[in-house]
């Protein structure tokens, strides 16, 4: 990174799991980190400073990246505001960021791709959405390269699958799963679960992430990449492993369709049905493009679920 650069923030958009993590990774590797979203609410973490801004509005973009050397775009949405608000993010994102002449890094799903028929996926798989939200995510990404290739800011994309880690409550494999693992309480297993599932450590979907923002000046920015992520398991496999760490079986409830369960209400129930394909056809990530072009691999799965299992042991009341 250029000398006047370095001592220029690195602004992290968005203060759910994925921000908040990534904040903590940036500020460990020595750099000025702001943390931004609309609530300012939460904890901050250790030498990183947090700015209240809407950055779905041109002018709280503009304030919230003034300065920054790289920002990290981690900005989420309820699933039923994600076609509607998603966009209008993007655009005052990539208008203030072109402003200030900031690096832009997104954070993004494999939702692009659409089913696959259960092929792994790699950069090159296609993107054949099928699904509102995945046609959505594929034009923002289209619009994020083609603004990369005209110049007008330098962009890089990470692609997760879905997150598991410490901090991460709302997702298949959160808030539905560990509490009654560690309770003996229900737990939740969606569609089919022999199929092998990827799920990506939202630790690794941090470093991979400020190692992307740090790397300016070589092959890194203009594309998509997957970011660190084990081999898939299959859900029954993490439930096994589940109930031998705990000491006792798990009390299993398989959903064959979209339902409320856990943390998830019926209004996401309902929106999250034409993504259900994830859970009736395997899904297997593929990052092996990253992890043999930065020299990483990936904690394994087991290593995982461990921490997991053991934040939400301190974490969250019986």
């Amino acid at each position: 990174m250029a000398a006047h650069q370095q001592h220029r923030p690195h602004v992290v958009l968005g203060a759910g799991p994925a921000g908040t993590t990534l904040a903590t990774e940036l500020a460990a590797r020595g750099h000025s980190v702001r943390l931004v979203d609309r609530s300012g609410g939460g904890d901050t973490p250790q030498g990183v400073t947090r700015l209240t801004a809407d950055v779905s509005t041109a002018d709280g973009a503009l304030r919230a990246v003034q300065g920054a050397a790289v920002v990290y775009h981690c900005v989420n949405v309820g699933y039923h505001l994600q076609v509607e608000v998603m966009p209008r993010i993007q655009r005052a994102v990539l208008g203030a960021v072109e402003a200030v002449g900031a690096r832009l890094v997104v954070l993004d799903t494999l939702y692009p791709y659409g089913p696959t028929g259960g092929v792994p996926m790699t950069e090159d798989t296609p993107w054949n959405a099928t699904s509102r939200k995945g046609r959505m995510r594929a034009e923002l990404d289209a619009v994020y390269l083609d603004t990369h290739r005209a110049g007008r800011a330098r962009v890089a994309i990470g692609r997760s699958a879905d997150f598991v880690g410490p901090g991460v409550l709302n997702s298949s494999l959160g808030g539905g799963v560990f509490p009654g693992a560690l309770t003996g309480g229900t737990v939740v297993g969606m569609g089919d679960i022999d199929l092998p599932h990827s799920y990506t450590d939202i630790r690794e979907v941090a470093a991979g992430l400020a190692t992307l923002g740090e790397r300016a000046g070589d092959d890194a920015d203009g594309r998509v990449w997957h970011l660190p992520t084990a081999p898939a398991w299959t859900t029954r496999q993490v439930h096994d492993f589940l109930a031998e760490r705990t000491g006792r079986p798990l009390d299993v409830v398989v959903l064959p369709e979209a339902r409320p369960f856990g943390p998830f209400d019926e209004v996401f129930a309902a929106e999250y049905a034409e993504m259900f394909y994830q859970h009736t056809e395997a899904q297997i990530m593929d990052s092996s493009a990253y992890e043999e072009f930065f020299g990483v691999r990936p904690r394994p799965l087991p290593t995982t679920l461990r921490d997991t299992l053991a934040w939400y042991g301190r974490s969250v009341p019986a």
